[in-house]
């Protein structure tokens, strides 16, 4: 298929267009070893990416994806102190744009696309990581995690996102690779792309009905 009348395209950052997870890994186990706790590889940190930093950091001091109802709040708010700190000082050592993304982020914005980044990783953090990998200047909206009151997956982020930029849902699209994507797209009846890569905990993209799924970063050209 082919998308008609679009104007504004919206991506998600970790998984989409960044693999940031080797750097997420290092800074969680850095909060782990700190507290005295037992490290995890970095494919199974892998699946707790997604949902913000203070989740990231539930997850890891539960050691499974399901949060522990009985991790103490003071003991969460220092660990997640650490992985902060630690993370801030380590965006860019391993983390890369998956491929193609660069160019067809350029080619897009060359052929008049408005370009946002839609992601539930704090906002401090998203420019100095689109500076540090040369992807600074491309979009002309950022929203991060603890931008609105509301993350993904429900849709508050991608309606503020048409309403600043004066367009309607319909003149939207959504690219991500995780299930929060594509629900709250799906919540606000915006189109939506999945992408096969990335981190969507195990799960296929597909069962979550996105309007179209691709491979590879640069078949967004052949959609757009």
């Amino acid at each position: 298929m082919k998308f008609s009348d679009k104007e504004v395209i919206l991506f998600d950052l970790d998984g989409t267009l960044i693999n940031s997870a080797p750097d997420l890994a290092l800074a969680v186990n850095h909060m782990l070893v700190t507290l005295d706790r037992d490290m995890f590889p970095e494919d199974i940190i892998d699946g707790w990416v997604g949902n913000g930093a203070l989740m990231l950091v539930q997850r890891a001091l539960s050691g499974k994806r399901t949060v522990d109802d009985s991790l103490d709040d003071a003991m969460v708010q220092n660990a997640l102190d650490i992985f902060l700190k630690y993370y801030a000082k380590n965006l860019c050592n391993e983390t890369i744009p998956y491929p193609h993304v660069k160019t067809t982020l350029n080619t897009l914005k060359k052929k008049g696309y408005r370009l946002s980044i839609v992601t539930n990783k704090p906002f401090a953090f998203v420019e100095p990581i689109l500076e540090g990998l040369g992807m600074n200047g491309l979009f002309e909206l950022i929203l991060g995690g603890d931008s609105l009151p509301l993350k993904k997956p429900d849709p508050a982020p991608l309606l503020h996102v048409g309403e600043k930029l004066g367009v309607s849902v319909k003149k939207c699209v959504m690219v991500g690779d995780s299930k929060n994507d594509i629900l709250a797209a799906n919540a606000c009846g915006m189109q939506s792309v999945g992408v096969t890569y990335g981190y969507n905990y195990g799960e296929d993209i597909g069962v979550h009905n996105p309007t179209v799924i691709i491979d590879d970063f640069s078949e967004l050209l052949e959609l757009l």
